[in-house]
């Protein structure tokens, strides 16, 4: 039988500038707008109303204070005001300034954060960073516009093409199939780049000081051309000898593959790739072509692909990548 895999869960990619957006979001909508009854404070009567005032002051048995309500001066008699809860309600009222005042110091430092991680990110092209989260994402072209679009994880399945009795010297051949004629997502261009990250660490972690930067593990990821058949597409025939040794064949593009800075890696085929259906696949030291694969295909025709990431800003320089890439043979 051919090997089993078991589903791994990735996370899904939410864009830095998405969250930094969001919290400038929350801080328009809890903060007023300024007017002087923010800096106002009440002058509470023993009768319990109160009067509003930016400012006042006690003249002999009067008590003169500038009206937040309509910016005018105003007197009262000293002895209508309850002195004791007018300073609590100040003492009060200044403790939740404070308190204000440090929430909003504590979210500008953690805009400065997401801020300086997001610059941090891989630039896949001018204004285009990568997201903070794992995932695998094609980098397309609609229109003239650069995209990043994330490609979801899809399981292939085994159906059993021609079943034998090895013990009789026949072969147990296998095809492993994706369901479907077509992959959701398309790719515009016919030299298409995907940037991969599978063991992307946790957001809040605090990455290593100076981290080993292992070699690139240049046959982990491949580009498999798929073959279509009866409304689904051949990802691989697997036969099994009649000594039990299991070989697979796959049509491999030839590709590149490049590390970047984030544990990134970039997968770009060495030559174009003609129209049709294809998948990045995962390849395993000893069990060979893993089921969980990440579907693509080649149109140019195609609609525009949903929810894609577009460029902030024009004009960047985008980023080099930090080793020169190196052909796989197929």
């Amino acid at each position: 039988m051919f090997p089993p895999f078991s589903s791994r869960r990735r996370s899904s990619a939410l864009g830095i500038v998405a969250s930094v957006a969001v919290l400038l979001a929350i801080l328009l909508a809890i903060t007023p707008q300024s007017s002087a009854q923010d800096h106002a404070k009440r002058l509470i009567l023993k009768d319990g109303s109160y009067q509003l005032g930016t400012k006042y002051e006690v003249t002999g048995d009067r008590v003169r204070y500038l009206s937040a309500e309509r910016d005018e001066w105003e007197e009262l008699p000293k002895s209508l005001v309850d002195w004791p809860a007018t300073e609590k309600d100040e003492t009060e009222q200044n403790e939740k300034d404070r308190a204000t005042a440090a929430s909003a110091i504590q979210l500008d430092k953690q805009i400065e954060e997401e801020n300086e991680a997001a610059a941090k990110l891989p630039e896949v092209a001018p204004g285009l960073r990568l997201p903070p989260d794992s995932g695998v994402f094609l980098l397309d072209s609609f229109k003239s516009e650069p995209q990043l679009v994330e490609v979801a994880e899809a399981e292939g399945d085994i159906s059993q093409g021609s079943k034998g009795n090895i013990f009789r010297g026949a072969l147990a051949k296998q095809i492993v199939e994706l369901p479907g004629d077509h992959a959701k997502v398309q790719s515009h261009v016919d030299i298409p780049s995907f940037y991969l990250n599978l063991e992307a660490p946790p957001a809040a972690a605090a990455p290593p000081q100076n981290p080993p930067q292992a070699a690139v593990p240049f046959d982990r990821f491949r580009i498999v051309r798929t073959l279509p058949k009866a409304g689904k597409r051949i990802l691989a025939d697997v036969t099994r000898n009649v000594t039990g040794k299991i070989s697979q064949e796959q049509h491999f593009e030839k590709t590149t593959i490049t590390r970047l800075t984030g544990g990134w890696l970039k997968l770009t085929p060495t030559e174009s790739l003609a129209p049709g259906e294809y998948a990045v696949v995962e390849m395993t030291d000893k069990e060979g072509m893993n089921l969980f694969v990440w579907d693509f295909g080649i149109n140019p025709n195609a609609p525009a692909n949903p929810n894609p990431w577009k460029p902030e800003a024009k004009g960047k320089e985008a980023a080099k990548p930090e080793s020169k890439p190196t052909e796989q043979s197929k």
